[in-house]
């Protein structure tokens, strides 16, 4: 999860995640060269009381700085491009959770079991234990096995909210009266935090999200367990 001292984007839990990362340092690298050269074409020209008479009107110039920004916008958009049909392609998920958003909380059910469905409600602070995190943890975490295709179909039951798991990767509205989709894949045990991201209302900045990705065999224990209650 982030912290206090992260200066780029969460380590990615996913292989979404981990392709995204890739990109935003591939796109980061490529401002980075632009903002230098033009940098220190703008110094040359301020500091220098010569100017080249190609430099301010000639077509070979103005051809080289027409073409070479299209070359950079194809290094961009191919890999971006790529990642958006990967974002939205569901290959055969092996388990389906519904979520819906209310004001202010999160319900969760698993669809391909019986009877599974409950509350995700933030801890309030006087009941905080010393290993939760402040207007992070939930009362009611969804637990989900790693490496295993997740689908998520998220709604809401008032108003627009965001269902957002930044090591993930996944941002998706929850709309009233539509049901949106999405997919993911945890690549590792632990807890992934996250939060609601519209604006929804007076406690908006209090909806948190906490997954609990364990291995598949302890899933099933907890799946039987929660079945029996």
């Amino acid at each position: 999860m982030a912290t206090w001292k992260t200066l780029l984007i969460q380590d990615g839990s996913s292989p979404l995640m981990e392709q995204l990362a890739f990109f935003h340092d591939h796109a980061l690298l490529v401002l980075t060269i632009i903002t230098i050269l033009v940098g220190q074409l703008m110094i040359s020209l301020f500091f220098n009381k010569y100017i080249h008479r190609y430099l301010l009107e000639g077509q070979l110039i103005e051809i080289i700085w027409t073409v070479l920004p299209a070359i950079t916008l194809i290094f961009i958009a191919l890999p971006s491009l790529r990642l958006i049909y990967i974002l939205d392609e569901t290959n055969n998920p092996l388990l389906t959770i519904k979520t819906i958003g209310h004001q202010w909380y999160w319900s969760y059910e698993y669809s391909d079991f019986k009877n599974i469905e409950f509350d995700s409600y933030m801890i309030p602070i006087n009941e905080l234990k010393s290993w939760n995190f402040r207007l992070l943890d939930v009362d009611n975490r969804i637990t989900i096995p790693f490496k295993t295709q997740i689908r998520m179909l998220v709604t809401a039951a008032d108003v627009i909210h965001s269902w957002t798991i930044p090591s993930l990767g996944v941002k998706i509205d929850a709309t009233p009266g539509r049901l949106n989709q999405t997919n993911f894949m945890s690549n590792r045990t632990g807890l992934l935090y996250g939060q609601c991201s519209e604006i929804c209302g007076a406690n908006h900045s209090f909806m948190p999200i906490v997954i609990e990705s364990i291995s598949p065999e302890f899933f099933i224990k907890w799946i039987n367990k929660i079945i029996q209650l």
